[in-house]
């Protein structure tokens, strides 16, 4: 499942209009990355609620040469169950603990972060079971590409504790999954996978 060919077209615009103003040889090349960006703008305010002006502040945001965001999920079984949690962010539905990468920390180190954060417990992460481009996953469309991350993680400390970006934690064996996810974060066939990764430590990391 890929995004929709106008959001295809919209980031490669925006993304151009980035590099562009990057490196702009001239004021007149300024002025025409600037209109391309607009335009990018333009074109994901016409199929979404978000205005234009909005947009394009959000993507004047964004300098130097545009590369995927990092996003890092934890997959963290205890008893054959995986550990979800509510975000509260997303209408308290139900996500692996995540978020997207901090600076100086490594990928596994973020994975880490956001479980202890979000969770209460102190993990280790003991492999990367998959490296996914976000926009192929079937989540919800956003403005920017993002690659996501997903550790399994093994419990080292600590204990189940709610914070400011989450409402509930709990264990599910994988026949009673939720089914109310944020699909903006984790997917069905995401958590399926994990499941399939925690039997069988010896699998390689999925990338797509």
């Amino acid at each position: 499942m890929q995004d929709p060919q106008w959001l295809l077209w919209a980031r490669e615009l925006q993304a151009m209009a980035q590099t562009g103003l990057a490196f702009p040889t001239s004021h007149w090349d300024q002025a025409r990355y600037e209109r391309l960006r607009a335009l990018a703008a333009e074109i994901m305010a016409t199929h979404t609620t978000t205005p234009a002006p909005t947009l394009e502040a959000a993507f004047a945001q964004e300098w130097g040469y545009p590369t995927p965001k990092l996003d890092v999920r934890a997959a963290i079984f205890r008893n054959n169950e995986l550990l979800l949690v509510r975000e509260t962010a997303d209408h308290h539905r139900w996500t692996l603990p995540g978020g997207w990468a901090d600076i100086n920390l490594t990928p596994a180190e973020n994975a880490a972060k956001e479980a202890q954060e979000e969770t209460g417990f102190t993990v280790r992460p003991t492999k990367l079971a998959a490296a996914l481009d976000r926009t192929r996953q079937g989540h919800t469309p956003q403005p920017f590409s993002a690659a996501k991350l997903f550790f399994l993680c093994e419990i080292t400390g600590g204990a189940a504790k709610t914070s400011a970006e989450t409402s509930e934690i709990a264990f599910f064996p994988e026949h009673a999954l939720p089914t109310d996810l944020s699909i903006d974060r984790t997917t069905p066939a995401q958590l399926r996978r994990m499941f399939e990764h925690h039997r069988n430590p010896g699998l390689p990391a999925d990338f797509d």
